[in-house]
């Protein structure tokens, strides 16, 4: 075919229609050599970018996500945990409690896989069109902290606000002291029913105060609100990080 006609190059550049400018031409001798009508070239076209468009928006929302390892429920190892189940967990990959703005909540011991789900989950929300951030508690509280200490708190706060779902990973794993549990407090109690909130922790609910600077109040009210729309998921056995010392 000849080259193409510069006009409809810069149409098709101004529009953003990626897959068109690179494909018409091509798609165009398939149509004559198949015979399709007009209506069938045009659908097939519109199919492609759309395609195109819906794969570039997959791999947007993943990259901002910010997962450490993209990780997947085929690559989890359900018989290594004593205690977990798995068809609780495969319900959460519904993804039914993101629509309901609800949460849900890993529990158990380190080395059992509860980031490993909590990313595979995340990870099935990017590609059913959920926009998702991956962040440990410690990690929000030291940027709200900073953004407080700029006067920018509140703008600051939209960060964990504007997601579908937020994935709080590792609470309980080093103690929080007043302030930063006062700053993950306005996460939680602003995303409440607003916006899904999946936790991950290595300690049981009766233990939470201690995470929180023993404030019994605060961790009270943050737990009435965490777990007012929620399921939790209760994760036992060893540590898969440590299975190989184990087996010797």
């Amino acid at each position: 075919m000849n080259s193409k006609p510069q006009q409809l190059v810069d149409q098709l550049d101004y529009l953003k229609l990626r897959f068109m400018d690179s494909n018409y031409e091509e798609m165009a001798t398939t149509a004559a050599a198949k015979g399709w009508s007009h209506q069938e070239y045009f659908e097939h076209l519109i199919r492609g970018e759309t395609d195109l468009r819906w794969d570039n928006a997959i791999q947007r929302r993943i990259r901002m996500a910010r997962f450490p390892v993209i990780k997947t429920l085929d690559q989890f190892q359900w018989n290594w945990p004593e205690k977990i189940n798995q068809m609780q967990v495969k319900h959460l990959l519904r993804l039914n409690f993101i629509n309901d703005k609800a949460n849900a909540i890993l529990l158990g011991g380190v080395g059992l896989g509860k980031t490993h789900l909590a990313t595979a989950i995340g990870y099935e929300a990017c590609l059913r069109g959920h926009t998702v951030l991956f962040t440990t508690a410690v990690d929000v509280i030291n940027t709200l902290s900073a953004a407080q200490a700029a006067g920018q708190l509140k703008s600051c706060l939209k960060k964990y606000l504007k997601p579908a779902l937020v994935i709080l990973d590792e609470i309980g794993y080093l103690p929080i002291d007043k302030r930063g549990a006062d700053l993950l407090f306005q996460v939680v109690s602003k995303r409440y029913e607003n916006g899904a909130i999946l936790i991950t922790s290595n300690r049981a609910y009766k233990d939470w105060p201690a995470i929180f600077n023993n404030d019994a109040t605060l961790t009270s009210a943050l737990l009435d609100r965490l777990l007012h729309h929620a399921d939790t998921v209760v994760i036992e056995g060893k540590s898969y990080r440590m299975k190989e010392q184990v087996e010797i």
